[in-house]
This record gives structure tokens, sequence and C-alpha cells, in this order.
């Protein structure tokens, strides 16, 4: 039994667990009775019977979902202060340090606004009704539709309130088994949200590649993990990179353990080449889970490879062992990930393409720390860097997908063509769109171009070994600099290569004409959600709000 203490270090994740529960159990309350045996008195049961009209609601479930995550938000952005320097411990297998505070924030944070997002993407319906003889056929498809979109609130929100659980636990963990486990209850989870939409063709293709080619992943990590427990006799991360820095030479399970595991990792992230399963999964998903996978589920990626190839595979001075190989892979992430999206008429396969890229530049940045050429403060700066793009793609990224839920609305958003004028039907979302694609191409003042400048400059400094360099000192520097050095360029000349796919986003709003000349939807939350999304898009881009957020995420790495 947990105690009241580790209860409250946990109530987070214990607001989820309460939201699954209740989200169980309150649609089923009704006025169901239970007879004494041999007597005629009947007591209420309350499950059962005929529902009541206030627990009936279909829009019972989002509600119990989104209060659930609001409160696990909120909660870890207050204890991302007050746990810095603490560790707190249970179990054995979990420790909640800001570190992991921060991460929940970023995982539960892209949940809420999925959350939101799907109140309008799959709306409930109190008036849906049974269709009649007499309904026309497109009514009565209408009308079984929104039947249909009220008996999945339940199981729609329950899922995404257990990939919130799995997010978080995986975070805290500090054991590499509970952390498999917790990436696999959130991967289920999330298996099950991209094929949601069965009735959508698209949709049931997508989960069954992304479940097929997850499962292999995460198969070979299991099998890596049991190597590498062959070899230590133990999955305690403290005590792997104990024996990690004891080891004499290369042991085979070692080494080819903490390989397999980089395989599922790299699925999480959609590095190269396991990346393959990820556009058919953005586009045949929802919008808003399509932003979840782009964001909180890269950022589980993130904290997995941090756990293992910072924390226990990296050497107290000098290479490490994987950096050549993790450097390969990122310029080729990144690379092949920007031409893709170049070639690409879908918004969604554009905007996942997109996603494997910026895997590719924080993959960059971890290799530049795995190079050893960095100190204690350089590290700790492209540490830094990673953390804070994680945190604002949540912003920039999650919003786009976003505005995609709102063109989804009414059927659309699957074809470039779908944005064409979207300037004319409605400025406030085409505007906010284009400030979310130059946020992701990283242009200044916003916050995407601070993320890749912080990354670059740290992987510069790690290269050169020093801070900046004089002007007339550049061409002398250039000749001796180590080639960890050209891992930034990569970034730079992939970000420019970026620009014109995320220009064209720009072009086809403003200049193209619509194929739907009638104003978007309202939908009003959504609409504001995403306003909000842009305003902060800015906000932690330049002055006090950067620094705040930078603050945040320095305390948080420290922690790490």
């Amino acid at each position: 039994m947990l105690t009241t203490e580790e209860m409250e270090l946990l109530l987070p994740e214990m607001t989820l667990i309460a939201g699954i529960i209740f989200a169980i159990l309150i649609p089923n309350l009704g006025d169901s009775t239970l007879r004494i045996p041999l007597t005629r008195t009947r007591i209420p049961i309350f499950i059962g019977g005929t529902r009541f009209k206030s627990t009936s609601d279909p829009r019972v479930p989002a509600r119990i979902a989104i209060f659930a995550l609001f409160v696990a938000f909120i909660y870890s952005f207050l204890e991302i202060n007050g746990a810095s320097g603490e560790v707190g411990e249970v179990g054995g297998v979990i420790e909640i340090t800001s570190f992991t505070r921060m991460m929940s924030f970023v995982f539960y944070g892209a949940l809420l606004l999925s959350a939101i997002a799907t109140t309008y993407r799959m709306p409930a319906r109190t008036s849906a009704r049974a269709p009649r003889e007499n309904d026309s056929e497109s009514l009565t498809e209408a009308l079984i539709s929104a039947l249909m979109d009220n008996r999945r609130q339940v199981d729609f929100h329950i899922l995404l309130m257990m990939v919130g659980l799995g997010m978080g636990l995986m975070a805290m963990a500090s054991n590499l088994f509970f952390m498999f486990v917790a990436i696999e209850l959130a991967g289920l989870a999330a298996y099950v949200l991209v094929a949601f939409h069965k009735e959508e063709e698209v949709g049931g293709e997508a989960g069954a590649k992304y479940f097929i080619v997850g499962s292999v992943a995460s198969a070979t990590g299991i099998y890596g993990m049991s190597l590498v427990y062959l070899w230590s006799g133990d999955l305690d991360f403290d005590a792997l990179a104990n024996s990690w820095a004891a080891m004499d030479g290369l042991d085979p399970f070692a080494v080819i353990g903490v390989g397999l595991m980089l395989v599922a990792f790299g699925f999480k992230v959609s590095a190269a080449p396991f990346h393959l399963a990820a556009p058919d999964a953005y586009a045949g998903a929802s919008s808003p889970v399509a932003g979840v996978l782009a964001t909180a589920s890269k950022a589980m990626g993130f904290v997995a490879i941090f756990r293992v190839l910072i924390q226990v595979t990296m050497p107290e001075e000098g290479e490490a062992l994987w950096f050549i190989l993790l450097a390969i892979i990122a310029v080729i992430t990144m690379t092949w990930g920007n031409l893709a999206a170049l070639t690409s008429d879908n918004p969604k396969r554009m905007l996942a393409y997109s996603s494997v890229a910026h895997a590719g530049y924080m993959l960059a940045a971890v290799a530049a720390v795995g190079s050893g050429l960095g100190d204690t403060s350089t590290t700790e700066l492209v540490l830094v860097a990673i953390v804070f793009h994680l945190t604002i793609l949540v912003l920039f990224k999650l919003g786009a997908f976003l505005v995609l839920a709102m063109l989804e609305t009414e059927g659309r958003s699957h074809r470039l063509e779908d944005l064409h004028g979207l300037a004319q039907r409605d400025p406030l979302i085409a505007g906010s769109m284009f400030i979310f694609m130059l946020a992701l191409a990283g242009v200044p003042p916003l916050s995407g171009f601070l993320s890749k400048l912080l990354m670059i400059n740290g992987i510069v400094n790690i290269s050169a070994g020093t801070g900046s360099t004089s002007a007339d000192a550049i061409v002398p520097w250039a000749e001796s600099v180590d080639p960890v050095f050209w891992l930034a360029m990569a970034i730079v000349l992939n970000s420019a290569l970026s620009l014109f796919y995320y220009l064209r986003i720009g072009l086809v709003m403003f200049f193209e004409a619509p194929e739907n000349e009638k104003p978007l939807r309202k939908s009003l939350h959504l609409r504001n959600t995403i306003l909000v999304l842009t305003i902060l898009t800015v906000f932690f881009g330049l002055g006090p709000g950067a620094e705040y957020l930078l603050d945040l995420v320095e305390g948080a790495v420290s922690d790490l």
C-alpha cells in the first residue's frame, strides 16, 4: 500500500487513475436494484438498469478526462520547482525529480490539448437519435455517425488517460524493466487511438501498420533488455551505470543489448530507418491524436534515450561508443524527413516527415554529447536545448495539428487543397498556422528559432571546446574544428531546406482560391486554444517568457 506521502508525490498519476475509474463507472450509473434472497426487499446497486439522465450525457467522459488531465498538468507544473534538487522515491522503481515533473508537464499538456480538440473532432451530441424509416439516406448516415461518436466517448478518453499514465510513469522510472512496461502501456493505448476511427479506411490501415512495426520494435527492445540483464544481473539505472563504468572492454551482451533497445527508442522518436510507419499513422489518425504522437510520444522516446545513453552508457571522459552511429542516424533522419516532406501533398504526412526531421535535429545534439569533447557546462547546455525544444514543440507542432482538426470537423485536411484560401475563410486561424510553420522552420523571433539556436550553439561549443570565436579567427578555427561541428551545419542546412515546404503552406493559404468559401465552423474552445498557442509560440521566443521557461528547463536538466 502507498503511504500518504507517496500518494501525494504521485498525485498527477493517481488523478489519472481516478479519472479512468470514474470514466468507466459514472456513465453506467442507473437505477438498478438487487433483491435480497428469500425476501421481496430490493436494494439499489446503482450499476446498470436505466441510466440517470445526468450520467448518461455523452459529454461526461470528455469532461472527466479534461479535468483529470488539467489537474495532472497543473500539479506537474507546480512541482517542477518544488522538486528541484530533491528526489522522491516510491516502490524502489519510481523517482520523482524536477526533471520527471518537467516531462510529465509536457506529456499532460499535449494530452489535455488533444482532449479539448477531440470534443470538436469527435463531438458528443445529446440530441442524437436513432434513424427512422422516412429519413433520407444522408440523414440516416449522419444520425448513425452521431450515435457512434456518442458510444465511443468513454473508450477514447479512457485510452487517452492511459497514454498519459504510461508516459508519466515512464518518465519517473528508475528501473529499466519498469520503464519498458510504462512505455508499452502508453504504446498499446496509442495504437488503438491511431486506428480509432475505423469507419475510415485509412484509419484501420494506419493502425495496423503502426501496431505491427511498433510490436516488432518493442519486442526487439525487450530482447535487448534481457541481454542487458544477463550481463548486469540488475536493471536499476544506477546499478547499470556502475556496471558499465566498471566494464573491462566491451561485453557483447551489454553492447548488443543497448543497440537493440535503441531500435525501440528509435521507433518512438521516428528516427530513420525506424520511422516508416509514422507517416501512415499520422495521416490515418485524427489530427489531435497525430499531434500527441508528434509531441508527447516523441518526448517519451527522448527521455528513454537520455536514461540509457546519457545516464548509463556515457563515459566519464572520452567518446561514447555510440557517438558515430548516432551521428550518422541523425543526419540521415533530418535529411530524409525534409526531402520526403518536400514531395508530400498531404498536410498531415508533411507534418509527420517534419517530425522525423526534428527528431534528427535532437539526435544530432545527443550525438554531440556522446563525442566526449564537451565539459559539464556545454553538455548541460545541449541537454537544456533538447528539453526546451521538446517543451515548446507542444505549442507549434500540436498547434498546427489543431488547425487541421478544425478542418477535419468539415471532413477535410487530407489534401493540400483543403488549406487553399484559408486566409479568406478565417484570417486568424490562417495567421496562426503560418506562425506555427515559421516556428517549425526556426524563423526568429519565434520559440522554434531559440530552441534550434541553443542546440546549434551547444554543438558548436562542444566541437570547439570553447565559447564563440571572433570573426578573424573563423578560418583557422574551421580548419581545426572537430567533425562534431558538421552536425550543427547539418541542422542549419536542413532547416533552410525545410523552409520550402513550410512556406508552401503559407503560400496556398494566402494566395490560392478556396474550394469552399464558407467560414470555418466556430469551434469556440478549439479556436481559443489555437490562438493561445500562437501567442505562447511568440512569447517563449524572446524576452522574459523565454528566460522564464529556460530557467525551468535548466533546473529540471540539472536533476537529470
